[in-house]
């Protein structure tokens, strides 16, 4: 037993991870790079998942460039429809009427799904080498495959926004180290999702 070495190890972890956390923001400044930043995240926190730690930041940046033209692709594919229903919604929900709120319901629905879909996306891109079209009919069937662990996925970070909305305090937190340890939480639950279904081995 080593406390001390344990103990620096647990602040070296934790100092990797706030500069993963950083770093993958600022790559995701420019907006069209958030595929490839979020697949390269994952990819990384999958690593950990799955005892191979490995270097996270070298890695990260390992990953970027390899990964970057598929993610983008998936990324316009899923999350930027997930965007447009999210302000249907808002839109509809205004209105203040039963269509108009029926309407919102299931734009909110469709965004969700399409949220998760994004999700599982960039998980893909950064487990398997398929063709892009594989790689986008999966994570389009994935979220209704697998209900629960979906529903952990996508509230992993609606539950941590609406924190900060709530208590404004809790941004800070979020943007040093709270995306890096969420994906390290989605990641138990993109292996195990996969395992079923994909990666047998995983």
């Amino acid at each position: 037993m080593d406390p001390d070495g344990r103990v620096l190890g647990g602040i070296s972890n934790f100092l990797t991870f706030v500069g993963l956390n950083v770093v993958y923001l600022i790559l995701c400044l420019p907006i069209v790079t958030i595929g490839a930043a979020t697949s390269a995240l994952f990819e990384v926190t999958m690593r950990y998942s799955d005892d191979e730690q490995g270097r996270p930041l070298r890695d990260f940046f390992a990953a970027l460039l390899p990964n970057a033209v598929r993610a983008t692709v998936v990324f316009a594919a899923t999350l930027v429809p997930a965007v447009a229903l999210a302000f249907s919604g808002v839109f509809w929900f205004v209105g203040a009427s039963a269509i108009g709120t029926g309407a919102a319901i299931l734009s909110f629905l469709g965004a969700a799904y399409m949220f998760a879909a994004f999700l599982y996306g960039m998980a893909l891109v950064a487990r398997f080498q398929t063709p892009l079209g594989t790689t986008l009919r999966n994570a389009l069937l994935l979220p209704a495959a697998e209900p629960l662990r979906t529903l952990f996925l996508v509230l992993l970070p609606t539950t941590a926004v609406a924190l900060c909305v709530i208590f404004p305090p809790l941004t800070f937190l979020l943007a040093t180290i709270g995306l890096a340890i969420g994906a390290y939480a989605a990641a138990f639950l993109f292996r195990s999702a996969f395992a079923r279904y994909l990666d047998p081995a995983a």
